[in-house]
Formats: C-alpha cells, sequence, structure tokens
C-alpha cells in the first residue's frame, strides 16, 4: 500500500486525504475514538510528608455515581454526569460542559496505604488522601524470653 507524503499544510492543520490508500489510518482514527469515549478528569496530585493527595471537580455527580478504585500504586475514578437539561443542541450558543461516562487513571509515585485511604467529596469536589508506605521506618522488636 503507498502512502503520499502529506503536504506542510496537511502536517498542520491534521488534514487527511480520502484517497482509498488511507483507509488504514482511518481505521486507527476510529479506534483511537472508541477508546477515548469517556471524557477524562482534570487532576491535581501533590504530595506531603506523610500523604498523596488527589483532587478533582466532579460537581453535578453524586457519590453513588463515583466508582474510585485504588491499588498501591494506582488509582481509577470513574463515574458519570447526567444532564437534566432537556434543550436541543441546535439552541446552544455555546456547549462546553461534559456529560455522561468518565475515568481518570492516574499511576502514584510510591506505594501507598490502601487500607488506609480516605475520600471526601465536599462543594463539588473530591478530595482523595492516600497515606504513603514509609519503606524506610524501622521498629524495634521487643523478644520475650520463654522459661521452662
Amino acid at each position: 500500500m503507498s502512502h503520499d507524503k502529506k503536504s506542510f499544510f496537511d502536517k498542520l492543520t491534521g488534514a487527511m486525504s480520502l484517497k482509498e490508500d488511507s483507509k488504514e489510518e482511518s481505521d486507527e482514527l476510529a479506534l483511537e475514538s472508541e477508546e477515548s469515549s469517556d471524557g477524562q478528569l482534570s487532576v491535581d496530585v501533590y504530595q506531603t510528608p506523610k500523604e498523596i493527595v488527589i483532587k478533582t471537580m466532579v460537581a453535578g455527580v453524586r457519590p453513588e455515581d463515583l466508582d474510585v478504585t485504588i491499588t498501591r500504586d494506582m488509582v481509577t475514578i470513574e463515574g458519570h454526569r447526567e444532564d437534566a437539561n432537556t434543550t436541543e443542541s441546535p439552541d446552544y450558543f455555546h456547549q462546553e460542559l461534559y456529560w455522561g461516562s468518565f475515568s481518570r487513571t492516574i499511576i502514584l509515585p510510591q506505594e501507598i496505604d490502601t487500607e488506609a485511604v480516605e475520600a471526601i467529596q465536599k462543594q463539588g469536589m473530591l478530595i482523595i488522601r492516600l497515606p504513603k508506605i514509609d519503606r524506610n521506618k524501622q521498629s524495634k522488636v521487643k523478644i520475650k524470653s520463654e522459661g521452662k
């Protein structure tokens, strides 16, 4: 299959020719758009000396419509935001809010204690506090003497 070189303008604008030999490229684009059909949450992720904190806006989402999955090194936030408005699309001047399913996976920079995680939703913001596992923490073990 021969591929024509794209012009500078095509590269700049992302334009594709609709020739039959570009069918493979359009199939790839269709697969990418199917995979990314969920909206993606914007997140802030930062650390304190004892924890990793994730903040994200989930305004308009009920807590029961949120699913937070946590492993020692990864957090996935999934949910669904319903649009109660029944305005028809042609009547909109701007339509920028995202309605529907969304998800976001965050790879954590260090292991966390999954048993001590805290998640709070307050005024449309989801705050997840992930206590760090201190691999350098040492503790002394007291040895008991068993006498006969």
